[in-house]
């Protein structure tokens, strides 16, 4: 995975991969997300990252939305618990008009108290809609049960109670000590120099500085397993279980990468898709998931079905879980299982975007990228005994902490 890390003089990094394209997309993460907020704002991450768009010390919000727009670029943003991210994509001649506006949006927004108010407004919303969303709501619910109380947890959106409470000197004091130059990477991809690269950063961002010595993050509990079920007014019964992983750097992080896509993630040939769904008809949507984060991780297993399938659907889950424990994979299996997964990586590098992205993460998760012959060599060199060990650390039944959403009128 060709590509060029540049550091300014005053520390910020910018990864660079250079490819040929008409198109180029640009991206700037910041190493925070709703994890880093305080009780009393949860909500926080994710309403700065909608105000960054809304006005700067030069710009107004429609100066803003139109300075990329006016040129058929494309300017988004999010957050997840660990990141905040700002992306573009956009002609090859606008690299200097988009890292000139990640610049100001980042560095010089101006949080006025009337686009506050709107913009909690639209974020009310948008937790309504999620509310009525079950088969989005358990995913954040589950993660609060499974951490209960950690900040880890708690829904990116925050609660409605926290939002409206949040004033603008909060604002400040989360960015100040958030936002922090050591805990930032601009991605960029494109057709472009890696001299025309450095001297553009340098002089967009050169003159930045920011406070070192970001507050620790609070440490993860470790919490025995617990079952909860909440009547809900739905048709269908919706349920996730899973279980706290492993970390970013742990060694078997990849291992259990492949045992959750062999298991139950993307395509209709998982295991869970094929035995649960397609077999017996049971649960339109069955999938895993894992999701590694600096201190933890996070399997979890989503199923939807109607409330007469629930329970079968639930023991189909766990005696796959348990066969994962018994059996190991045979030859055949685990190189199928390999093979899909190297090629559905493979296929994800031409979504340039993402891969740039991924990129920048790498740079503040390891402070290095590895190259794709790299990352195929560590799946390869995963053995059918390493996925016992690891489906008997994370799947054991016992440790399963599990949600069940189900219809008001269900006894379950």
């Amino acid at each position: 995975m060709e590509y060029q890390l540049i550091t300014l003089s005053n520390g910020l990094r910018i990864v660079f991969k250079p490819v040929r394209s008409v198109i180029a997309h640009a991206c700037l993460l910041v190493n925070t997300g709703s994890r880093d907020e305080k009780h009393g704002t949860f909500g926080m991450a994710h309403f700065i990252e909608h105000l960054l768009f809304k006005r700067t010390e030069k710009r107004s919000t429609n100066q803003i939305l139109n300075r990329l727009e006016q040129v058929g670029a494309d300017l988004n943003a999010y957050t997840t618990k660990e990141y905040t991210c700002l992306q573009a994509s956009f002609l090859n001649q606008y690299l200097e008009r988009s890292l000139d506006l990640f610049e100001d949006l980042v560095f010089h927004s101006t949080f006025p108290e009337n686009e506050m108010v709107k913009e909690k407004g639209v974020i009310l919303d948008e937790i309504d809609s999620y509310l009525d969303s079950p088969e989005e709501a358990i995913a954040d619910d589950f993660e609060d049960l499974l951490f209960r109380e950690h900040p880890l947890g708690h829904n990116i959106l925050g609660t409605k109670e926290d939002l409206i409470s949040i004033q603008r000197n909060d604002i400040v004091d989360f960015i100040k000590g958030n936002y922090l130059l050591e805990e930032m990477v601009i991605g960029i991809i494109g057709e472009y120099e890696e001299k025309k690269v450095k001297h553009l950063s340098e002089k967009l961002f050169g003159h930045l500085s920011a406070p070192a010595g970001r507050p620790n993050r609070a440490s993860i509990p470790l919490l025995s397993a617990i079952q909860q079920t909440h009547k809900k007014p739905i048709n269908q019964v919706h349920c996730s279980t899973g279980n706290q992983a492993y970390d970013l750097h742990h060694p078997k992080k990849i291992g259990l990468l492949l045992l959750n896509n062999y298991l139950g993630g993307m395509g209709m040939s998982s295991r869970l898709n094929l035995e649960i769904r397609e077999k017996y008809g049971i649960a339109y949507t069955i999938e895993s998931n894992y999701t590694p984060y600096s201190d933890t991780g996070i399997f979890s297993i989503y199923f939807g079905t109607d409330a007469e399938k629930a329970e079968k659907a639930r023991k189909m889950v766990l005696k796959e879980l348990r066969t994962l424990r018994e059996k190991k994979l045979g030859n055949n299996q685990l190189h199928l299982a390999k093979q899909k997964f190297i090629g559905q990586i493979a296929l994800g590098e031409e979504n340039r975007m993402g891969l740039i992205i991924s990129l920048a993460k790498s740079i503040l998760d390891y402070q290095k990228a590895e190259s794709m012959a790299e990352i195929f060599q560590k799946i390869q060199a995963v053995t059918a005994d390493e996925l016992l060990s690891i489906a008997n650390e994370i799947f054991e039944e016992s440790s399963l902490t599990s949600l069940f959403f189900v219809p008001s009128n269900e006894a379950f």
